[in-house]
């Protein structure tokens, strides 16, 4: 019994190891984002994105009828989808709030995804600096001089609980 449950285990493990990766990146200025990602970072472009197999709009809620985007009279959110590694891909979409400084910025809600983008960055010797460790922030400046402000978008603090009775 304890065998079975092992090796249930080692498969179970094993699947979601291999599962493809999706990132999704928010940016309030997607044309600019877009510049920096492939010029600057060198990122290539998927052939084909990862959610034509994986129901990436259930998993964002792009499919439920009281969310749906032709009764709210707008479109599905556009964007660019890069290739990072084998099963990992990156989706660039607009949505996120300007930066008060005039700085581009870009939230994303998975440190290891700004990470990622953090050693690109370095890797090809762009100026960085960054600002806050935990949730991550940071700047990042571009070919052309536009400065680029990455955040994770994290729980500082855990939720109060409230008293029960």
């Amino acid at each position: 019994m304890v065998l079975l449950l092992v090796g249930y285990g080692t498969a179970l493990w094993l699947f979601l190891r291999g599962a493809p990766k999706i990132y999704t990146v928010m940016a309030s200025d997607l044309e600019l984002a877009r510049w920096l990602y492939e010029e600057d970072l060198g990122l290539e472009r998927a052939e084909v994105p990862l959610h034509y197999y994986y129901n990436y709009e259930q998993a964002l809620g792009l499919t439920d009828p009281l969310m749906s985007t032709q009764r709210l009279g707008k479109t599905a959110p556009a964007g660019f989808w890069y290739q990072l590694r084998k099963n990992t891909q990156l989706h660039l979409i607009g949505g996120a709030r300007p930066a008060e400084q005039g700085w581009v910025r870009l939230v994303c809600f998975d440190r290891d995804c700004l990470d990622w983008l953090l050693l690109r960055g370095q890797m090809r010797a762009l100026p960085t600096k960054i600002l806050q460790e935990r949730p991550l922030r940071y700047l990042l400046r571009g070919s052309e001089g536009q400065t680029l402000e990455f955040v994770e978008v994290a729980r500082v603090n855990p939720p109060a609980r409230l008293p029960i009775g």
